[in-house]
């Protein structure tokens, strides 16, 4: 008898805490790129903002016993809990096991974005203007497809980021995939929103 495992995973610090439950049923899933709309997002979405929170990325994971991969965020900014992806990670199961879209062995993921999150929407480029990221895209823009630079401007439609003292206007329907780099910047700027928590 096959089992979807479903798993919550929630990073912090380095460390990978899970809670798992093993509801019954078939899976079955298909690879995507960050950027892509995944085929399952129609259906994950609505759970996750019924429930208060941003899904920032759906991604099925491996060849092999694959993994779903939920990726969620607070509206507030503040930092996702175990409960809290616990909480989501139960929700999904009951609306995966109801629909039933999944048809062979699988484990659902449901993670915070960590802090060198996937930049998946203008919006994400935006509230990280200033900020170093790496892409990657689809096609080639002034012959180049993977970008390392701070991101200085974004428009309705592109985003402008600075490498190398030359800037880049990069069409947002063409990027595969974002993240932010690690910097001591946005590494002081992670400390002080945790201290400002404390006090």
């Amino acid at each position: 008898m096959l089992y979807k495992l479903k798993k919550c995973v929630i990073c912090v610090d380095n460390i990978t805490i899970l809670s798992k439950v093993e509801p019954k049923g078939p899976a079955f899933l298909l690879e995507g790129t960050d950027m892509q709309k995944h085929y399952l997002q129609d259906l994950i979405e609505p759970v996750v903002t019924a429930a208060g929170y941003e899904l920032v990325r759906v991604m099925s994971i491996g060849q092999v016993n694959q993994t779903l991969q939920v990726m969620i965020d607070k509206l507030d900014g503040s930092d996702i809990t175990v409960d809290d992806c616990a909480k989501v990670s139960h929700l999904l199961s009951d609306v995966l096991d109801e629909k039933d879209p999944i048809a062979d062995k699988y484990s659902l993921e449901v993670s915070s974005p960590g802090l060198d999150r996937p930049l998946t929407k203008l919006e994400h480029f935006k509230r990280y203007t200033g900020y170093e990221v790496k892409l990657e895209t689809e096609d080639k823009v002034e012959n180049r497809k993977r970008f390392k630079g701070k991101i200085i401007q974004v428009n309705d439609d592109s985003v402008v980021l600075t490498m190398e003292d030359i800037q880049y206007t990069i069409p947002f329907d063409l990027i595969a995939k974002a993240k932010l780099v690690v910097t001591d910047e946005l590494w002081e700027k992670y400390q002080l929103a945790h201290e400002a928590v404390e006090i």
